[in-house]
């Protein structure tokens, strides 16, 4: 079983290139280093990237830092009209900014649309700021004293976003960030960095202060030295569980603070009373989508009892059904995966399931679009998966699905709990009592009832357990509000100045 040939890079590559956005406008590099940027879907080189050198780093976050002294002293007023007309921008030209996702992610132009909808959610919880940030007043708590909390903006804070949601994730960022008053300077993947230099564009146009939003291009270099910036107060990540540890661990050394999304493992615990073709739907579409690459997929069913055989056969009837091509292709459900490198380690989990002693039931090597030039994979199905198997052990991130069959709620319970991340997950019944115990039982940080895909709404917030999460905070949300901000008590007394003492005594309410 081969896959496609590995594509030649031509010697000129391409003409093409993606600069940084700093203090308002495009940026050209000179630190002479680039990536390329890849079309997943032709296998082609279709643009370089810049990588910033420390220097170029430096200066933006500098240029950052100059422009949060202003933003900051921006009314609030001020910040929630340039949220409204942002969100009235990003909604004018989602459909552009789905075919740039399209085209250097892979993702077909339907499930980039979904994934802006969910990213304009966040904009719009944002315009609310002057709401959010409210705070508290208690008159007289002692004798002509007043106490009220504030809340103020950190300063210059910085986000580190992946390759799957090169929209999404750098919104639940910016959105809250910039309304509470900070500057922002965003570390895109460079894998599939457009999107975001699109969305600082429609920023600007929206009224944005240049400076107040950056967007510097790089690599672990460019990570290390925002880790290392002493003008960085915060940094929000989201990607693998070694690099969200890594940098959780990086930034709080340096005194800031991280919030750091890791990985995930999501499971779909599916009772013998559900609804098997319900869940199957439901599982088909939420462990294929955009090719498997996303952290809340599902990618293991886990079948008590005697529910396993009706849900293999459930599955196997949808999978031929499902469309893979490029974004091009109107008819295409799932598009390929980010790169050559990753869709061969996907592959290798199928081949190693199946020494390791799994059913590979459909085989995503054999489809003939895995056979063209692009970065394709099929569709796979893997069934009598078990808990010692690498292909259980770690995130696949892509069009896998896995079952694993266990006699007992409490062993599927268990086994769920057992995991090292703890994302999502979701239960399938129809027993409203073993619905309720398992959200109360379940060591997970996002749970869905006959519901998927948990992704709560941009009102609440965002985050996992365990090793899916290093921090104190979720990510967008209420935490998302506190995590940009911190507090301030004011203790205020406008006396009668025949009143005013001399005591040394501890102050007291009296």
């Amino acid at each position: 079983m081969t896959l496609a040939a590995e594509p030649t890079t031509p010697d000129t590559q391409t003409s093409k290139r993606i600069h940084h956005w700093i203090a308002g406008k495009p940026h050209a590099s000179t630190s002479g280093r680039s990536a390329p940027v890849w079309n997943p879907a032709t296998g082609e080189i279709q643009a370089n990237v810049d990588l910033a050198s420390v220097e170029e780093i430096n200066y933006a976050i500098a240029s950052a830092k100059i422009a949060s002294v202003g933003w900051r002293a921006t009314p609030l007023a001020r910040r929630s009209e340039i949220m409204f007309k942002f969100r009235e921008l990003l909604d004018a030209n989602r459909q552009e900014l789905a075919q740039i996702i399209s085209l250097e992610h892979g993702k077909v132009p339907s499930d980039a649309l979904g994934e802006i909808a969910r990213g304009l959610e966040n904009v719009e919880f944002a315009c609310g700021v002057p709401h959010l940030l409210k705070g508290g007043f208690s008159e007289q708590v002692s004798r002509g004293v007043d106490v009220y909390s504030i809340r103020q903006p950190l300063g210059v804070v910085a986000g580190i976003t992946p390759f799957n949601f090169p929209a999404m994730v750098p919104l639940w960022m910016i959105a809250n960030a910039v309304a509470c008053g900070n500057a922002f300077v965003l570390k895109p993947s460079e894998k599939d960095p457009s999107a975001s230099l699109f969305i600082a564009e429609l920023l600007q146009r929206a009224g944005l202060p240049d400076g107040v939003l950056t967007v510097i291009h790089g690599d672990k270099l460019a990570v290390d030295t925002i880790l290392e910036h002493p003008d960085i107060a915060a940094v929000s990540f989201v990607g693998s569980t070694p690099i969200a540890k890594y940098i959780y661990e990086t930034g709080t050394k340096n005194g800031k603070r991280v919030q750091a999304l890791g990985g995930a493992k999501n499971h779909m615990l599916l009772l013998p009373d559900a609804d098997v073709e319900m869940a199957a739907d439901a599982a088909v579409s939420a462990a294929y989508g955009s090719a498997g690459e996303r952290c809340m997929a599902i990618s293991v069913v886990v079948a008590v009892g005697n529910v396993a055989d009706p849900m293999i056969e459930a599955l196997r009837s949808r999978l031929p059904k499902i469309n893979v091509g490029p974004g091009t292709d109107k008819d295409a459900e799932m598009g390929p995966l980010i790169t050559r490198e990753h869709r061969d380690k996907v592959a290798g989990y199928l081949e190693s399931g199946k020494v390791q002693g799994a059913t590979l039931v459909v085989d995503g090597r054999d489809a003939d679009i895995a056979k063209n030039k692009g970065f394709f994979l099929g569709v796979s199905l893997m069934d009598h998966v078990t808990a010692d198997m690498d292909s259980y052990k770690d995130e696949i991130f892509g069009p896998v699905l896995q079952v694993v069959r266990v006699d007992t709620y409490e062993e599927g319970l268990k086994l769920i709990n057992d995991n090292q991340y703890g994302n999502g997950t979701a239960i399938f019944t129809r027993d409203g009592g073993a619905a309720r115990q398992f959200q109360f039982d379940v060591k997970v940080g996002m749970v869905g009832i006959n519901v998927p895909i948990p992704v709560p709404v941009s009102y609440y917030s965002f985050g996992g357990w365990k090793a899916s999460l290093f921090g104190d905070t979720h990510m967008y949300g209420p935490e998302g509000i506190l995590f940009y901000t911190r507090g301030k008590v004011v203790s205020s007394r406008w006396p009668d100045p025949s009143t005013s003492k001399v005591d040394l005594g501890f102050p007291q309410n009296r």
